[in-house]
């Protein structure tokens, strides 16, 4: 029988002290990006589980799913979760939640390394683009793993008709009598990946574009965060355009939205008869509101991407599926 691997293997694997590894896994702060990535790595590839998690594993004797996703970052990840969380409980599964930064706020947006748990049964992660390198480690390993909101072609993953539901908020505004359009996001640090915000563009200027819009007709504002008071200020930028046309406005998240809607009311701007605001993700919260809005299937998502993960763990030639789920148009008073 082969011994345990410890954390002087790891130390060895990866050319540094044994206090530097401890950091790595215990205090990352402390330890240097690429120093704590060849730290995960060599840990990764022997297979190390520290003292205490296998202690902890042995108690417990439950499998174990790291879920990973920007929780701080996008509130509508903590909605997925709800969904999640009922299929692993079902099936006595624990549950580790890690936060990873925003994709579009970051300048190495694709996650490359996990945060060390231990060995990890299964993983779910949610809106963060994989790194190539992370993935071939996944497979070799054979960790069962499933995206939510983000794709790769050898995973299983559960996504959005971004398109499908940018042509719904097109038609719909169309429909309203707006005359301008205008599509609010907020930027990305980082070209390496395509965001959500820019499929959703993509998809809005092609539908308006059938629809017999012309470009002239249409602008592009890049927020420069993702918050409400960045909403505000999309506000003041959109107002010159209102005072000959009637504008209707998609924003890429409901926080952008709530923000201009915001501005505008503090402009005593009419809403929605001179601008109207749509949102993009939908809840009890936004809809009792009233704003209009692009209802994801969160926490089907969620589900979904849990009871995937689950076949995956007990059948390993489970095939690898791409499951694409509908938005729907929320109709509320502000458009």
């Amino acid at each position: 029988m082969n011994s345990p691997v410890t954390i002087h293997d790891v130390a060895r694997a990866a050319q540094v002290s044994i206090s530097t590894v401890s950091n790595a896994m215990n205090r990352p702060g402390r330890v240097a990006a690429d120093t704590r990535s060849r730290v995960f790595e060599a840990a990764d590839r022997l297979g190390y589980v520290p003292h205490a998690i296998a202690a902890h594993r042995a108690r417990t004797a439950r499998e174990r799913i790291g879920i990973i996703a920007p929780f701080v970052s996008h509130s509508s990840y903590a909605s997925r979760i709800q969904g999640i969380l009922p299929v692993l409980s079902a099936d006595h599964l624990e549950a580790l939640l890690f936060d990873h930064p925003s994709a579009s706020r970051s300048p190495s947006p694709r996650l490359a390394t996990l945060p060390f748990s231990g060995n990890l049964d299964g993983l779910v992660i949610m809106g963060v683009p994989m790194d190539t390198g992370l993935a071939e480690r996944l497979l070799s390993r054979r960790v069962p793993t499933v995206l939510v909101d983000s794709r790769h072609p050898q995973f299983t993953s559960v996504v959005l008709d971004e398109d499908h539901g940018a042509a719904t908020a097109a038609r719909h505004l169309v429909g309203q009598g707006f005359t301008r359009f205008v599509y609010v996001t907020e930027g990305q640090l980082s070209n390496e990946f395509i965001s959500q915000g820019k499929r959703r563009l993509a998809g809005f200027l092609k539908a308006l574009a059938d629809l017999g819009v012309g470009e002239d007709r249409v602008h592009r504002i890049t927020a420069r965060a993702g918050d409400s008071n960045a909403g505000r200020l999309a506000a003041d930028a959109i107002l010159s355009l209102a005072e000959k046309d009637r504008v209707g406005v998609l924003a890429g998240h409901d926080i952008l939205a709530a923000g201009m809607l915001a501005g505008f009311r503090s402009r005593h701007v009419d809403v929605p008869g001179r601008v109207g605001v749509m949102g993009w993700d939908g809840g009890e919260l936004v809809e009792a509101l009233g704003l209009t809005t692009m209802r994801q299937p969160l926490a089907e998502s969620g589900r979904v991407g849990a009871e995937r993960l689950i076949s995956h763990m007990r059948d390993a030639t489970a095939p690898v599926e791409r499951i694409v789920l509908m938005p729907t148009l929320v109709t509320g008073i502000t458009t």
